[in-house]
């Protein structure tokens, strides 16, 4: 029987170029080195916007993956089941070459490239970036050590993805997780209890006996992993291969997946080694300075991953605003909405214009280069990945009482954003990771005005708020004010880029609300912006 015709609800948000209808990733990717990939990246964003391709987002999200620990004889498996649409989604990244093209494919501007593909597919789902990224960082780590963990590149550089649970000299491709915290531990490594005893001679390459636990080991569906173990000349990083050599299943007794509260469709697990065999990576006692390499790559894609997913919250609450009408107008058109529409659009592109700088950042070593992003990525993690949270659930509220609903998929969104905060170091270890930096690496400070000095003499405004950044910076002694600081460094830089490359109308509207204490809620811009120019920008429907 029917009940009622329905209207005044917008139609689904599908069948676009995520890729070609975002102004401000298009301009950062040329801008920052990869021009060479926009026809690239749009054909790519074509692919992610189609229904077929939204839907297995949702799909894999709410049909999340189960731990097989044995077969039906009784015979150990420690196989991870996931529902198919996590594996087209895998295939796609994969396809892609999100996990490893830098590394297989150098060329100028490699990492922002990578860093876009990333960046559209956790619009779809966030969930199967969890080892594209890990397999990205783990790359340079193997390449630079022995012959024993190199043989593994080739499948690592494959662009096919390969889910079956074999050796990986049995597979088209490979991918690579990580295990460092431990339930004692947490973000303090260094109190891991993990041991690790070579089976002969030790050093580089050679094989140890692993014994222990991880109270996270990330993507257990992986064909090897990095983790880090007390060996007898301290802590230190090694590679464990789900197989042996000889083909047997690896001392690695995963005991259960975790239930989160996002990421749902990736898994993370709790794990344990049972006389695993693993083998060293880089000098024992040198993990920490091992895993550290590794974990500023996974760093700069939480800042990418969080710009990404905001991007999404903030497509969806300008999509509904679009086509939703309430008294008579729709409302996109009512001041007070088109004014939170607005400062999210400011919020996003600023998120978006700092993260590919960054990844510019992490193209070749130039000195400077190196010396900048080890200083900006730990204060961009905090504040970028701090901000993705309200980002979404502003976005959320947009759409009233409908983004409530999961069917929205919103909810899905706003419990994703929290992640990028809490993995590879939570927002005070950031913080203290910024500190470090500028206590031990001093030059850092050099790098940060070269890169400011870019934006000197743009606006009165601006130069006064980096200068004060600055004295803060040189003057920190200690914790207190550090997260004033690190969102100070994070916004100055945001504004430069902004103040140097985006519309006048989007520069002035990021100045006049950032640069003093007076936020809170969006939505609380000052008058005489132009903020429908702002949300047309930002559209990806205008």
């Amino acid at each position: 029987m029917s009940t009622h015709e329905v209207f005044n609800q917008p139609p689904p948000l599908e069948g676009y170029d995520l890729f070609g209808t975002d102004a401000p990733l298009v301009e950062a990717v040329r801008r920052e080195g990869a021009d060479w990939g926009v026809e690239d990246l749009s054909a790519y964003g074509r692919t992610l916007g189609a229904p077929e391709t939204l839907a297995l987002g949702a799909l894999a999200n709410r049909d999340t993956p189960r731990l097989h620990g044995f077969d039906r004889f009784g015979h150990r498996v420690d196989w991870v089941e996931f529902h198919p649409a996590y594996h087209e989604l895998m295939a796609l990244q994969v396809g892609q070459g999100i996990h490893a093209s830098p590394w297989a494919d150098p060329r100028p501007g490699g990492h922002v490239h990578r860093a876009a593909g990333l960046y559209l597919s956790g619009q779809v789902e966030a969930g199967s970036s969890c080892p594209i990224s890990m397999t990205y960082a783990a790359a340079p780590v193997l390449a630079a050590g022995p012959e024993e963990l190199r043989h593994w590149l080739p499948k690592i550089f494959s662009r096919t993805y390969d889910p079956a649970h074999r050796p990986v000299g049995e597979k088209a491709g490979a991918l690579i997780g990580m295990g460092m915290t431990e339930k004692q531990g947490g973000s303090d490594v260094r109190a891991n209890t993990t041991a690790a005893q070579p089976l002969a001679a030790p050093g580089p390459g050679r094989p140890y006996r692993v014994a222990g636990h991880k109270w996270f080991m990330s993507a257990p569906m992986c064909d090897a992993f990095l983790i880090l173990a007390q060996a007898p000349g301290g802590l230190s990083c090694f590679f464990l291969p789900r197989w042996t050599p000889d083909g047997q299943l690896n001392g690695l007794r995963f005991q259960r997946l975790k239930d989160k509260l996002g990421n749902r469709s990736n898994a993370s697990s709790e794990v344990e080694f049972d006389d695993a065999t693993g083998w060293l990576v880089g000098e024992e006692g040198r993990g920490v300075a091992t895993i550290i390499e590794m974990v500023g790559y996974t760093r700069l894609d939480n800042v990418v991953g969080s710009a990404g997913v905001q991007r999404q919250a903030l497509v969806q609450a300008l999509h509904h605003a679009r086509h939703r009408t309430a008294f008579q107008r729709r409302l996109v058109d009512q001041p007070l909405m088109t004014a939170v529409l607005a400062d999210l659009a400011l919020e996003v592109e600023a998120a978006t214009a700092l993260a590919f700088r960054l990844a510019r950042a992490f193209d070749g070593e130039d000195p400077r280069e190196v010396l900048l992003r080890r200083l900006v990525t730990p204060a961009a993690k905090f504040w970028v990945c701090k901000r993705g949270p309200v980002v979404a659930a502003e976005a959320l509220e947009v759409l009233g009482g409908n983004g409530y609903i999961e069917d929205s998929g919103l909810p899905r969104l706003y419990r994703e954003l929290p992640v990028y905060s809490i993995w590879e170091g939570s927002g005070n270890i950031m913080c203290l990771d910024t500190l470090r930096a500028l206590h031990r690496e001093p030059e850092v400070l050099d790098a940060l005005v070269a890169e400011i000095d870019l934006a000197q003499g743009f606006d009165p405004r601006l130069d006064a708020f980096a200068a004060r950044t600055l004295d803060a910076a040189r003057g920190v002694k200690g914790e207190a004010g550090l997260r004033r600081l690190c969102r100070d460094l994070v916004v100055t830089v945001q504004a430069g880029l902004l103040v140097r490359h985006a519309p006048g109308f989007v520069a002035e509207g990021f100045l006049a609300s950032r640069l003093t204490d007076s936020g809170g809620a969006f939505g609380l811009l000052p008058d005489g912006l132009d903020l429908h120019a702002i949300v047309d920008r930002a559209s990806p429907n205008a």
